[in-house]
């Protein structure tokens, strides 16, 4: 049996899966609200005793934030935690934490294509490929061609400085210096970086926000609110928000794909990128991806690809798990995730 979990500030999912002909099968899934544990052992613990568990052999969990020598400390929670830690919670031989991303980027290469949405077929190639994912934060993971196999890698590559390349962008990034003293990428591309695109351009055009909008702000996530009022073309500046996000998205998951030398393609991941589906599809994003000088043709070959699946970081450390207990070469592809098996 193999333990797997997403960790994150606000909810924790975890799994139970069993190996049935060289896969993985799901037995059991939970959704835990973060913040109302202590410790992230006795969310776990919680979820083993609601249910039948089994021997553990191996567990693995994708962790928001760096993992460190085996060790993790959340930034949204009061939530610490080591890989023996969490062997001797579970009573597994083998236990793993990763960064939430690189357990993503796993996830990402055992995806069906019905999970995956075509931004820009490119050109079908081995290689090194990256993973972008705008959510409540922004996160990088690099997933590197060994020439026999992926290898994920996680990174903060959220967290670099902002890097504007117009004269708008270098207005935003005025606007949030004054507000934020340093402005990394994460500032602009997530859920909260929406927000503060639309406070820009608000301030910017000076026109009054209308009651309608305040009220459902008010009411909601802004930033989701932000996002749907532009896709319904209901307000000019949540449309011009939106635009200006997905195409400094772009630019960045360019900048990305060049640092990696991402040749065998590019996922966009994370909560938004779904959402926002229709706006990826309209040419603005990749426009802004090529947009890269005189490597605008080498941009212009890379496979860019939408992951619609929600549970990839879930997906993926199972895959590691699996691995780690002998497993099938490469990632495993497990079943979906829809219900547990009769």
């Amino acid at each position: 049996m193999i333990l797997a979990g997403d960790v994150g500030g606000t909810k924790t999912v975890l799994a139970l899966f069993a190996e049935r002909d060289g896969t993985l099968a799901l037995q059991r899934e939970e959704v835990l609200t973060s913040h109302e544990f202590p410790t992230l052992e006795s969310a776990i613990e919680r979820f083993l005793t609601g249910g039948p568990a089994g021997t553990i052999d191996a567990a693995c969990l994708g962790v928001a934030g760096p993992v460190v020598d085996g060790r993790w400390e959340a930034v949204n929670l009061p939530w610490k935690l080591d890989e023996a830690t969490l062997a001797t919670t579970v009573g597994a031989k083998r236990a793993k934490l990763l960064n939430d991303l690189e357990a993503t980027g796993h996830g990402m290469l055992g995806l069906p294509p019905s999970s995956l949405v075509s931004l820009q077929t490119g050109v079908a190639r081995r290689g090194n490929m990256a993973l972008l994912a705008a959510g409540t934060g922004l996160g990088e993971a690099l997933i590197v061609w060994d020439g026999a196999r992926h290898l994920a890698v996680g990174s903060e590559g959220g967290h670099v400085d902002f890097a504007a390349r117009t004269d708008l962008e270098v207005e935003l990034l005025q606007f949030l210096r004054r507000e934020f003293g340093r402005v990394s990428y994460e500032r602009v591309l997530s859920g909260p970086g929406i927000l503060n695109v639309y406070r820009f351009l608000r301030a910017r055009s000076r026109v009054p926000e209308p009651d309608w909008l305040r009220a459902r702000m008010a009411g909601g996530d802004p930033s989701a609110v932000i996002s749907e009022s532009a896709l319904a073309e209901r307000d000019a500046c949540c449309v011009e928000a939106l635009d200006l996000f997905v195409s400094i998205y772009g630019a960045e998951a360019g900048n990305l794909a060049l640092k990696a030398f991402a040749v065998g393609g590019v996922f966009i991941g994370g909560g938004i990128g779904p959402k926002i589906r229709a706006k990826l599809l309209d040419g603005t994003f990749m426009t802004a991806f090529r947009d890269k000088g005189r490597l605008s043709p080498l941009l212009a070959t890379i496979p860019v690809h939408l992951a619609l699946e929600p549970r990839a970081a879930l997906l993926g450390a199972a895959a590691v798990a699996f691995d780690m207990m002998g497993g099938l070469d490469g990632p495993p592809k497990p079943r979906a995730l829809g219900s547990a098996p009769a």
